[in-house]
């Protein structure tokens, strides 16, 4: 079983940002100077996204005192961070409004990633916590993924894969592929990730059509792409539907049954953003149906459980939340999150801030380089 605390690491040495080596003990970094400021590192026991907290150390070093916890329950959340006075919070840690109401120092939460739907944001303004993400560090790799998936179905890759594999040789196994320039490829979303996800659809010769009612007049113009005045446009002209949303009140189940049934018979969906986006139930029976030839999800509703229905089926992929990942990507979301944390307790403008505190809490001041 899963337990809650400080995450214990083996003793192990790594170089910091000055050369000198970093001794891993579970607290990552001792206090450099009396009163420094506590940074915690907030993972999940359950599903774990991260091992240890090397990168983080070497930004956040000279600075302040870093412990990493893995945490299974609020309780856990509320011990490991109860002196803390920023969080590095990882996807898996719900920050809800009881716990954030016993966190009495904290005075700042970066999301080590974009989404931010598993902290109260309202809550955290009313408290006066900074709350900031890194909304660009997997742009490239989110857009790939999704264009990989996409293609995937498009081509028809794992029943031609599976044919072979079971001894045949039949091209007539990946029946029916069609070609891209007949294709329409809608992007619901046109932020970071939708627009670089739009720009790759049209290079590889679809039409390319977007839904976003945020993006203002000539967005459409100035990109090459077509737009959609409503939802409903754009789905019932779509053939790859690829959605890049965030996950809101307004756009939980925004792909439900009804949403699903306006798209063509044949249509694949592609779903990068958050799982909740995507009613999974009417999905699943969307593909049983023969509906939708195929569905391409890096998210599921429930992570990391999804619908038994969508692993039965042949052409729907489900990857581990695994989009944003490359080497780089990884180490630039963690050098980035430390930043902005340290920026905060340093008195710096707050980076990528997604809300607003009504009145900001008292930053620790003592003994931070300003």
């Amino acid at each position: 079983m899963p337990t809650d605390g400080v995450k214990g690491f083996a003793a192990s040495m790594t170089s910091g940002a000055n050369g000198r080596a970093l001794n891993l003990t579970a607290d990552v970094l001792s206090s450099p100077f009396a009163g420094a400021p506590h940074v915690a590192v907030l993972d999940s026991a359950v599903v774990p996204d991260s091992a240890d907290a090397v990168v983080e150390a070497q930004v956040l070093r000279g600075h302040c005192r870093l412990s990493r916890a893995c945490v299974s329950s609020p309780e856990g959340a509320v011990r490991a961070c109860a002196d803390a006075d920023g969080i590095l919070l990882w996807h898996h840690v719900d920050l809800t409004a009881p716990v954030l109401r016993r966190l009495d120092r904290c005075r700042a939460i970066v999301r080590n990633g974009v989404g931010f739907d598993n902290v109260d944001i309202e809550e955290c303004a009313a408290l006066g916590i900074f709350v900031c993400n890194v909304p660009d560090y997997g742009t490239e790799e989110v857009a790939d993924h999704a264009l990989a998936l996409a293609l995937c179905l498009s081509r028809r890759v794992i029943p031609a894969a599976a044919n072979v594999r079971s001894g045949k040789w039949d091209w007539r196994s990946a029946e029916p592929v069609r070609r891209s320039s007949t294709q329409t490829f809608g992007v619901l979303g046109l932020g970071r990730i939708g627009t670089a996800v739009a720009l790759r659809a049209r290079a590889f010769g679809f039409r390319v059509v977007f839904y976003d009612p945020h993006r203002p007049d000539g967005v459409d113009k100035a990109l090459g792409l077509l737009r959609a005045p409503d939802f409903s446009s754009l789905l019932c002209q779509t053939d790859i539907l690829s959605i890049h949303t965030p996950l809101t009140a307004e756009t939980r189940h925004m792909v439900s049954a009804a949403a699903l049934g306006q798209l063509p018979k044949g249509a694949v969906v592609v779903n990068t953003a958050r799982g909740p986006i995507v009613d999974e139930g009417a999905l699943a029976e969307a593909l049983h149906q023969g509906h939708l030839a195929g569905a391409g999800l890096d998210v599921v509703e429930q992570e990391p459980s999804p619908d038994p229905r969508l692993l039965a089926h042949l052409n729907c992929i489900i990857t581990p939340h695994s989009a944003f990942y490359s080497e780089e990507s990884l180490r630039e979301m963690r050098e980035k999150s430390a930043r902005t944390v340290l920026e905060i307790l340093q008195h710096r403008p707050a980076r990528n801030l997604v809300n607003r505190p009504v009145q900001p809490r008292a930053i620790f001041t003592e003994g931070v380089a300003v």
